[in-house]
């Protein structure tokens, strides 16, 4: 019988599980849309019942005997407030939601360092001051914190990475003194144990559940954007690793912890190295206001990628810019306009691969290694045409991705607990 772990990674739009085996290759994937079970994305039952769904799916095509460990991720930010028994006491707080009481948001601008991922009104630390004075309140948790505590029984644990952007230390490795100086109540929060530890196993509810044994571990998971980078294979300092979506984003492994505040940079840390990254406001959302997807796959096919338009664009769907360049009246540069379509967008493709280079260059400035190859996710990574251009201009190997589904890398992290306790 051969070892498997299982990741579960719970987003906005529904759960997916992934069963793993101790090679990295993957023996079963299942996928449930939260709206089969309400229309409310923000209910923790529906959650609850979109994940209990995902694993009855995922175990129905593997043997459930041969299960040794379970870790979840979840949306970075998204806080709930729970009583003594782990039940939430209101609709939670979602890692988009904006606090918007002014004391509250004073307070952690003023006692929180510069380079914290506690600031903002999206912070988990808001979220957590504004939860703390509800009546029969005994913790409050992040989501992947919430789904694991369903399986292991512990509603009183995170992970490094969850906790990042509650305030937690993770240099030091604790809660800071300045977050009492805020007004919280510092014994709501969860003790945080590093992504990867066995926080326990499963409870005789847990396990009757789902047919498991009892003796699975439950290992902290992480958060949903870490989970995605782990789950390419990226492993080694210089690694990195370019989103392509809607927005561009880019995150590198590094020896060291890198903080920029300006362009919204702090780092997770993922045992003893560091993930650091921005996100740009270009990307696809720039490219779909031009052309539709089957515009964008029968122009590039007519781009020669070798050689160069000799156009300076700054693709951007609107004034403003975050990363790699901190200038929030920075204008879009998409003129002159060639006649051709595709040198339209064969230019818009080279503005794009600049960016890509001008951060991961910026990020080598702020300290991060220099980077030595990059693995591409999102839907633009399927595009040869844009991913020849990136090579070009960044000058480094495009390794494959393993994977660019987030519940890999959890199951990742369940391998490295299932390592951790000695399980077979």
């Amino acid at each position: 019988m051969t070892p498997l772990v299982v990741g579960i990674d719970i987003g906005t739009s529904g759960a997916r599980a992934v069963a793993m085996r101790r090679d990295f290759s993957i023996a079963g994937r299942s996928a449930v849309p939260l709206d089969r079970f309400g229309q409310n994305p923000r209910d923790p039952s529906t959650w609850w019942q979109a994940v209990q769904a995902a694993l009855v799916q995922l175990l129905s095509d593997i043997d459930r005997a041969a299960i040794r460990a379970i870790a979840v991720d979840g949306t970075s930010g998204t806080l709930l407030p729970v009583d003594i028994d782990g039940r939430p006491l209101i609709e939670p707080l979602m890692y988009n939601d904006k606090v918007d009481d002014a004391d509250i948001l004073a307070a952690v601008a003023r006692e929180a360092p510069e380079a914290s991922a506690a600031h903002g009104a999206t912070s988990g630390l808001a979220k957590a001051l504004r939860f703390q004075h509800l009546p029969g309140i005994a913790g409050v948790l992040h989501q992947a914190d919430w789904i694991a505590g369903h399986l292991s029984g512990h509603f009183d644990v995170s992970d490094e990475n969850n906790a990042l952007k509650t305030g937690y230390d993770v240099e030091a490795r604790r809660w800071p003194d300045w977050i009492a100086a805020t007004g919280m109540r510092t014994d709501l929060l969860p003790r945080v144990v590093e992504p990867g530890d066995v926080t326990g196993t499963l409870t005789a509810t847990a396990a009757a559940l789902f047919g498991l044994p009892r003796d699975v571990v439950v290992v902290a998971g992480t958060t949903d954007g870490c989970a995605s980078f782990l789950a390419t294979g990226a492993a080694a300092a210089g690694d990195g690793v370019t989103a392509l979506g809607s927005s561009l984003t880019i995150k590198i492994l590094s020896d060291r912890p890198i903080s920029a505040p300006r362009f919204g940079i702090y780092s997770h840390r993922l045992g003893d190295v560091w993930l650091a990254g921005g996100a740009s406001n270009s990307g696809g959302k720039v490219l779909a206001r031009h052309f539709a997807l089957p515009r964008i796959v029968e122009l590039s096919a007519a781009i020669d990628p070798t050689t160069e338009t000799g156009l300076d664009y700054y693709p951007l769907a609107a004034p403003g810019e975050r990363f790699p360049i901190a200038d929030p009246a920075l204008p879009p540069r998409l003129t002159p306009r060639p006649a051709d379509d595709a040198d339209f967008l064969k230019a818009m493709f080279e503005g794009m691969a600049a960016i890509e280079a001008l951060g991961y260059g910026r990020l080598a400035e702020l300290g991060a290694p220099v980077l030595t190859c990059v693995r591409s996710v999102g839907g633009g990574a399927a595009n040869p045409v844009w991913s020849a251009i990136r090579q070009r201009k960044l000058g480094v190997a495009l390794a494959p991705a393993l994977s660019d589904e987030a519940a890999a890398g959890t199951a990742r992290l369940a391998l490295k607990g299932a390592s951790k306790a000695g399980l077979p």
